[in-house]
């Protein structure tokens, strides 16, 4: 059987239409054969208008693409702004009392889970300004987890064997201040290596 395309279909449809259509205006028209040949020009003419105003016009698809850019723009900002502030918001909670703690579905202190109140053993809270002891920058406490939360090759490759008691300790993800010229724009680090700077917030 070969292959019918758009173009092809179209014709069919446009050919497969002329009798019935010929026959509909026979009918509401009178039986006159110059009336129906009028009508039938008239038919075609504004059918051809109007198809060409809505489906051959620059301006008709310059105002679709505008409208389908600007609807898919404003989803994706309603979407940024959902899931930052998911990510803000559900850092800093924990599952209801008597629950035990829910799993989390993703790495780095990026729990979708309700986490409150925040355990005591978590020194820090989200929104608090940091400065990392060894390097010296300066960020934002974006997220925690009470236990480094990070794929297994990663673990192994950043806490080696003197350093394995770390991975049971709460990690924090950073938030990092472009001002301080460091490379990343985030970090996950031990409770350890952070120094939360009093009295100023973000």
């Amino acid at each position: 059987m070969p292959h019918i395309n758009a173009a092809a279909a179209l014709q069919i449809c446009m050919l497969l239409s002329a009798l019935p259509a010929q026959y509909f205006i026979s009918l509401w028209y009178g039986t006159d054969p110059a009336q129906r040949i009028q009508i039938t020009e008239r038919l075609i003419i504004a059918s051809w208008s109007s198809f060409s105003k809505s489906c051959l016009s620059l301006d008709a698809w310059a105002g679709r693409l505008k409208l389908w850019l600007s609807k898919t723009r404003t989803c994706l900002n309603i979407g940024l702004l959902i899931l930052h502030f998911r990510n803000w918001y559900y850092g800093e909670k924990k599952t209801k009392s008597g629950d035990h703690e829910a799993e989390t579905h993703s790495y780095f202190a990026e729990s979708s889970h309700v986490r409150s109140p925040r355990p005591e053993y978590i020194q820090f809270s989200v929104g608090q300004v940091i400065v990392h002891k060894r390097f010296g920058y300066s960020g934002v406490i974006v997220g925690w987890d009470a236990k480094a939360n990070a794929p297994e090759e990663q673990q192994q490759h950043k806490y080696p064997p003197v350093k394995q008691d770390l991975k049971d300790t709460p990690h924090y993800r950073i938030l990092i201040n472009k001002a301080n010229g460091f490379g990343k724009s985030t970090a996950y680090i031990p409770e350890e290596e952070i120094t939360v700077i009093m009295g100023l917030e973000v």
